[in-house]
């Protein structure tokens, strides 16, 4: 647990917590990102925020659009939706449909996610496209991308098919694919699935490329990307225990260097990581100040259990304090947010958490002004304050 001590002349509470320095992990890939989903620490980012040509990763963002549309009662899974030429001009990797098809939704769901249809991809876009074509589709795509703070991502087309301005950032990307596990949890478990033999049409592409689904390492998605510009990517993620990482790579040279990295990460982000209690809720952190209230001092508690992940190797010390603008004005009311406990973990991000109010402070009576003005007098002559009593 943290303990707090009162710094002199200062607002500020100084924790002196035992912390552990993590070996910064080095990737080959262009661009990388990493992410533990349950406290939403980046573990390591590396061109993370940089447009680049997603490839089949893109197909993620068509997924989340089904999904929401499936949900919201636009499509139906056991609908069948019509094959158009333009969905079957497509090359790459296909479910080789054709004009005369019309596949169940429920198919080619799962033409996307296993066998990375891009096919499937244009045939879900023209049938929620407002005007009936990929292309209005992939504006929507961006629209909607922008909505839910994908900054770096514009979309040209369904399923990452190379196409001038087809980009997302892998930030971008982490951040899709944490809300399909999150907003869809009843579609999530066939990202899992490791082959979908589609009507027997190719015996050759029939199991999911996400080379993680076949190590014992907790993976449980999302979704493979290759093109000769965009090199290999995988946006992956693993859960282990009570915990989840969800990471994004990109540029790397051949599907066996992506697999290696990818269980690298995955091994890394588990082993050199471990989610720490800080403090309780309701747990006094520190106190403080209140200006013209009936108490001087006022604790400051988190509202919920405070949970950080915290690296697990050569120990050493690290500060965290609490900071407030004060002194807090009375009223104050419990529960009021009035601070942030700010964590600095050695080699990952800065950790700020809200503090709160302890309990009500309410304005103070005659005497409490008096004293208060009397205080600010001699402040201002520079002579000392009467003594404080002891927090």
């Amino acid at each position: 647990m943290i303990r707090a001590s009162k710094t002199t002349l200062s607002a500020a509470m100084i924790l002196m917590m035992a912390a552990v320095q993590a070996t910064a992990f080095e990737t080959r890939a262009k661009a990388a990102f990493i992410m533990d989903q349950g406290t939403g620490t980046v573990l390591m980012s590396k061109n993370a925020d940089e447009p680049l040509p997603p490839a089949s990763m893109s197909k993620l963002m068509t997924l989340y659009m089904a999904f929401d549309a499936i949900r919201k009662g636009q499509l139906q899974m056991e609908e069948r939706l019509p094959v158009s030429q333009h969905a079957m001009n497509y090359g790459g990797s296909t479910m080789f449909l054709d004009t005369t098809d019309k596949v169940k939704v429920s198919d080619l769901l799962r033409g996307i996610i296993v066998l990375s249809g891009n096919d499937a991809c244009a045939v879900i876009a023209e049938a929620l496209s407002p005007d009936g074509t990929e292309a209005g589709f992939s504006r929507m795509m961006t629209r909607r991308a922008r909505q839910m703070g994908m900054t770096n991502s514009t979309f040209a087309n369904s399923n990452g098919w190379p196409a001038p301005g087809h980009r997302m950032s892998m930030r971008d990307l982490a951040l899709l694919a944490n809300r399909l596990i999150t907003d869809f949890p009843e579609f999530y478990p066939m990202f899992a699935e490791t082959e979908f033999p589609f009507d027997g049409r190719a015996p050759g592409n029939t199991r999911n490329r996400n080379p993680l689904l076949y190590q014992d390492i907790g993976a449980d998605g999302l979704k493979t990307g290759h093109t000769r510009e965009a090199g290999y990517g995988l946006v992956g993620s693993a859960r282990q225990g009570d915990r989840r990482v969800i990471f994004v790579i990109s540029g790397l040279e051949s599907a066996a260097e992506r697999a290696e990295v990818s269980e690298q990460i995955v091994n890394w982000a588990f082993r050199q990581f471990t989610e720490t209690e800080l403090a309780r809720e309701g747990e006094r952190i520190a106190q403080a100040q209140v200006w013209m209230g009936k108490d001087r001092r006022v604790g400051l508690v988190p509202s919920e259990d405070i949970k950080v992940l915290w690296p697990v190797l050569d120990t050493d010390d690290i500060k965290g304090e609490v900071v407030y603008y004060g002194p807090v004005e009375a009223p104050v009311a419990k529960g009021q947010e009035l601070a942030d406990l700010v964590v600095k973990p050695d080699g990952l991000p800065e950790i700020r958490v809200p503090l709160v109010a302890e309990n009500d402070v309410p304005q103070g009576g005659f005497t409490v002004r008096m004293r208060t003005a009397l205080t600010v007098l001699l402040d201002q002559i520079g002579q000392p304050a009467p003594a404080d009593e002891a927090s």
